[in-house]
Protein backbone atom coordinates (compact mmCIF):
# COMPACT_ATOMS: atom_id res chain seq x y z
CA UNK A 1 0.00 0.00 0.00
CA UNK A 2 1.17 3.52 -1.35
CA UNK A 3 -0.05 6.67 -0.47
CA UNK A 4 -0.67 8.93 -3.96
CA UNK A 5 -1.11 12.41 -4.49
CA UNK A 6 -2.95 13.82 -7.98
CA UNK A 7 -4.23 16.70 -9.55
CA UNK A 8 -7.89 17.38 -10.51
CA UNK A 9 -8.41 19.87 -12.96
CA UNK A 10 -11.65 21.11 -15.59
CA UNK A 11 -12.69 23.85 -17.71
CA UNK A 12 -15.39 22.84 -19.91
CA UNK A 13 -18.80 21.62 -19.26
CA UNK A 14 -19.97 22.35 -15.76
CA UNK A 15 -16.65 22.15 -14.19
CA UNK A 16 -16.98 22.05 -10.18
CA UNK A 17 -19.66 19.41 -10.54
CA UNK A 18 -17.27 17.23 -12.74
CA UNK A 19 -14.74 17.42 -10.20
CA UNK A 20 -16.40 16.78 -7.65
CA UNK A 21 -18.13 13.80 -9.25
CA UNK A 22 -14.71 12.54 -9.91
CA UNK A 23 -13.60 12.83 -6.62
CA UNK A 24 -17.32 10.89 -5.47
CA UNK A 25 -15.71 8.04 -7.72
CA UNK A 26 -12.66 8.07 -6.50
CA UNK A 27 -13.99 7.74 -2.77
CA UNK A 28 -16.28 4.86 -3.57
CA UNK A 29 -13.44 2.89 -5.69
CA UNK A 30 -12.26 -0.31 -3.50
CA UNK A 31 -8.88 0.15 -4.70
CA UNK A 32 -9.11 3.35 -3.19
CA UNK A 33 -8.61 4.41 0.72
CA UNK A 34 -8.39 7.02 3.01
CA UNK A 35 -9.69 9.42 0.10
CA UNK A 36 -8.45 13.43 1.21
CA UNK A 37 -9.39 15.94 -0.72
CA UNK A 38 -8.88 19.55 -0.55
CA UNK A 39 -11.34 22.49 -1.25
CA UNK A 40 -11.57 23.57 -4.88
CA UNK A 41 -10.01 26.61 -6.67
CA UNK A 42 -10.40 28.55 -9.50
CA UNK A 43 -7.43 29.64 -11.67
CA UNK A 44 -6.62 30.96 -14.87
CA UNK A 45 -5.00 28.46 -17.40
CA UNK A 46 -1.43 27.34 -17.95
CA UNK A 47 0.23 27.08 -21.08
CA UNK A 48 -2.72 27.81 -23.16
CA UNK A 49 -4.15 31.19 -22.69
CA UNK A 50 -7.47 31.48 -24.90
CA UNK A 51 -9.52 29.12 -22.52
CA UNK A 52 -11.74 29.57 -19.57
CA UNK A 53 -10.58 29.09 -16.38
CA UNK A 54 -10.16 26.36 -14.61
CA UNK A 55 -11.63 24.54 -11.91
CA UNK A 56 -8.06 22.67 -9.39
CA UNK A 57 -8.21 20.63 -6.62
CA UNK A 58 -5.89 17.48 -5.57
CA UNK A 59 -6.57 14.21 -3.43
CA UNK A 60 -4.47 11.94 -2.06
CA UNK A 61 -5.45 8.70 -0.79
CA UNK A 62 -3.84 4.94 0.05
CA UNK A 63 -4.14 2.59 -2.86
CA UNK A 64 -2.45 -0.69 -3.61
CA UNK A 65 -2.57 -0.02 -7.33
CA UNK A 66 0.94 -0.01 -9.53
CA UNK A 67 1.71 3.25 -10.45
CA UNK A 68 0.32 2.15 -14.25
CA UNK A 69 -2.53 0.59 -12.79
CA UNK A 70 -3.53 3.65 -10.95
CA UNK A 71 -2.66 5.71 -14.05
CA UNK A 72 -5.23 3.42 -16.05
CA UNK A 73 -7.79 4.24 -14.04
CA UNK A 74 -7.50 7.90 -13.62
CA UNK A 75 -7.48 7.99 -17.38
CA UNK A 76 -10.45 5.54 -17.31
CA UNK A 77 -12.31 8.16 -14.95
CA UNK A 78 -10.87 10.95 -17.75
CA UNK A 79 -12.84 9.45 -20.32
CA UNK A 80 -16.34 8.54 -18.66
CA UNK A 81 -16.37 12.31 -18.06
CA UNK A 82 -16.21 12.94 -21.68
CA UNK A 83 -12.57 13.92 -21.72
CA UNK A 84 -11.19 13.52 -25.43
CA UNK A 85 -7.34 13.94 -26.35
CA UNK A 86 -6.62 15.43 -29.62
CA UNK A 87 -3.95 15.86 -31.86
CA UNK A 88 -2.51 19.68 -30.71
CA UNK A 89 -4.85 19.81 -27.87
CA UNK A 90 -1.41 19.83 -24.91
CA UNK A 91 -3.06 22.16 -21.90
CA UNK A 92 -6.14 22.94 -23.78
CA UNK A 93 -9.70 22.95 -22.21
CA UNK A 94 -10.70 19.48 -21.00
CA UNK A 95 -13.55 18.10 -19.33
CA UNK A 96 -11.17 16.45 -16.71
CA UNK A 97 -7.63 16.35 -16.13
CA UNK A 98 -6.09 13.85 -13.61
CA UNK A 99 -2.42 13.87 -13.32
CA UNK A 100 -0.38 11.45 -10.71
CA UNK A 101 1.69 13.88 -9.08
CA UNK A 102 3.28 11.69 -6.12
CA UNK A 103 3.23 7.86 -5.91
CA UNK A 104 4.52 7.28 -2.36
CA UNK A 105 8.49 8.60 -2.93
CA UNK A 106 9.09 6.79 -6.11
CA UNK A 107 10.48 8.57 -8.42
CA UNK A 108 9.09 7.04 -12.01
CA UNK A 109 10.64 7.60 -15.30
CA UNK A 110 7.96 6.16 -18.28
CA UNK A 111 7.07 7.28 -21.60
CA UNK A 112 3.73 7.53 -20.40
CA UNK A 113 4.30 8.53 -16.87
CA UNK A 114 6.46 10.82 -15.21
CA UNK A 115 6.43 10.84 -11.34
CA UNK A 116 7.04 13.45 -9.04
CA UNK A 117 5.10 15.02 -12.47
CA UNK A 118 7.50 16.56 -14.49
CA UNK A 119 5.71 20.71 -14.27
CA UNK A 120 3.98 20.29 -10.63
CA UNK A 121 6.47 22.14 -8.53
CA UNK A 122 6.41 24.98 -10.89
CA UNK A 123 2.49 25.13 -10.60
CA UNK A 124 0.32 27.16 -8.38
CA UNK A 125 -2.39 25.38 -9.49
CA UNK A 126 -1.38 22.16 -8.40
CA UNK A 127 0.70 23.21 -5.41
CA UNK A 128 -2.06 25.71 -3.64
CA UNK A 129 -4.46 22.63 -3.52
CA UNK A 130 -2.15 20.59 -2.48
CA UNK A 131 -1.06 22.20 0.29
CA UNK A 132 -3.88 22.21 1.72
CA UNK A 133 -3.70 18.38 2.44
CA UNK A 134 0.23 17.27 1.65
CA UNK A 135 1.90 20.27 2.77
CA UNK A 136 4.80 18.22 3.92
CA UNK A 137 5.01 15.95 0.65
CA UNK A 138 8.16 15.82 -0.54
CA UNK A 139 8.55 16.39 -4.55
CA UNK A 140 12.15 14.60 -5.39
CA UNK A 141 14.78 17.05 -6.47
CA UNK A 142 12.77 20.38 -5.51
CA UNK A 143 11.71 20.75 -1.68
CA UNK A 144 8.25 20.21 -0.18
CA UNK A 145 4.77 21.72 -0.90
CA UNK A 146 5.06 24.33 1.65
CA UNK A 147 9.00 25.17 0.67
CA UNK A 148 7.94 25.46 -2.90
CA UNK A 149 4.96 27.61 -2.24
CA UNK A 150 7.41 30.17 -0.88
CA UNK A 151 7.93 33.33 -3.11
CA UNK A 152 5.30 31.63 -5.73
CA UNK A 153 2.66 34.27 -7.45
CA UNK A 154 -0.58 32.42 -6.29
CA UNK A 155 -2.57 35.19 -7.00
CA UNK A 156 -4.22 33.57 -9.81
CA UNK A 157 -5.66 30.48 -7.89
CA UNK A 158 -8.51 31.79 -5.99
CA UNK A 159 -10.52 29.22 -3.22
CA UNK A 160 -13.88 28.45 -4.56
CA UNK A 161 -16.56 30.02 -2.45
CA UNK A 162 -14.11 32.06 -0.33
Amino acid sequence: MVEACISLGANLGDAQATVGQALACLAADPEISRLRASPLYRSAPWGRQDQPDFINACACFVTGLTPLALLEKLQALELAHGRQRLPGGHWGPRTLDLDLLLYGEQVIDLPQLQVPHRWMHARAFVLVPLADIAPQAGIAGHGTVAELLVGMDTSQVVPIGG
